[in-house]
């Protein structure tokens, strides 16, 4: 892959902003503490108003993800501003589902322009990522348990989902290829307009039934080989394929931006268990803690849970971070 200079500065600009780490304003949020790496934390929210902003610095988060795709321009400049005026970093943006597999390619074309949109959206607001999940797939699969993926490297194409008769999942074998195929096209598409505003495209591991297993998620990342597509990884969602360990070992530098929930693994429910408040499942925080730092990652780490008021999930951040457990 051909980069010239000026990509070449961007993309290393890309690689600075996505790392986590704040501006000067934020730097009281990095844990002090026997790790090498640095974490800060974030909330979810709409949108940056002064409510909003005033809400989180009081409870210690210097830092949002925002959600509201129904704004304009001119919106996040003002957004970014008001952010700004209460020591806030807005630094992701959360565009969630696109509809990059859809049967309909003016469907197709309409969600794409839409990402599109969000990108120039999210470099209005500050922020250094995009988060994105290409698109969703719900035909007959195996249980979460059951995988085991075979795929080609370089087609990217499965081969085989679990033990047994590929037939079986036939159907569930040809939907995955076809949105990796179309995902593929997609996000090539989105590529130049992630390197001209300066936002990376992380794609996110979540429930859309598609590249459900590390080394498959991982391969898939890395396909693109380009800085301008990278992963989002939270710590909860994909518990219940592989352990979050093995996980952020595998998406390893990869990843540019972590989100936190928590998840109780019990394979006699529907979706092989539940979500639950963070410090309440069955994920090991400590860790966690201790393999985000063998994977040298520094950066934002933002709440996508409930169950707490903000500022006992600030609390439990810092315990988090600490590598007291959560």
């Amino acid at each position: 892959m051909h980069i010239n200079r000026r990509s070449f500065i961007k993309a290393a600009a890309a690689v600075a902003a996505t790392s986590g780490i704040p501006l000067s304003s934020q730097a009281n949020q990095a844990t002090a503490c026997a790790f090498k790496t640095r974490l800060y934390k974030a909330l979810i929210a709409k949108v940056a108003d002064d409510a909003t902003c005033e809400r989180l610095a009081k409870s210690g988060f210097l830092g949002v993800e925002l959600t509201n795709k129904d704004v304009t321009i001119e919106q996040a400049r003002q957004g970014r501003l008001t952010a700004a005026k209460h020591g806030v970093k807005i630094h992701s943006f959360m565009y969630g589902w696109a509809q990059f597999n859809n049967a309909d390619p003016a469907a197709r074309r309409a969600s794409i322009d839409d990402v599109k949109r969000i990108i120039q959206i999210s470099a209005e607001y500050g922020a250094s990522v995009m988060l994105l999940v290409p698109c969703r797939i719900d035909v007959a699969m195996p249980k979460p348990s059951q995988f085991k993926i075979e795929f080609d490297p370089r087609s990217l194409h499965v081969k085989r989902v679990a033990d047994g008769d590929p037939a079986a999942y036939a159907e569930y074998i040809a939907a995955q290829n076809n949105a990796t195929d179309l995902t593929r096209q997609a996000v090539e598409e989105l590529i130049p307009v992630a390197a001209r505003e300066g936002v990376t495209v992380a794609l996110e591991n979540v429930w859309n039934n598609l590249w459900v297993l590390p080394d498959f998620a991982t391969a898939f990342t890395r396909s693109f080989d380009n800085p301008w597509v990278q992963a989002y990884f939270d710590l909860g969602n994909s518990l219940r394929y592989a352990p979050t360990e093995e996980w952020l070992r595998k998406l390893n530098n990869t990843i540019v931006k972590l989100h936190i929930k928590d998840f109780k693994i019990d394979r006699t429910k529907k979706n092989d268990g539940e979500f639950v408040p963070i410090g309440k499942g069955s994920i090991d925080w400590k860790s966690v803690r201790k393999v985000i730092d063998e994977i040298g990652y520094n950066g934002w780490v933002t709440i996508e849970s409930s169950g707490y008021t903000d500022s006992e999930h600030s609390a439990l951040m810092d315990r988090f971070f600490a590598g007291q457990g959560a």
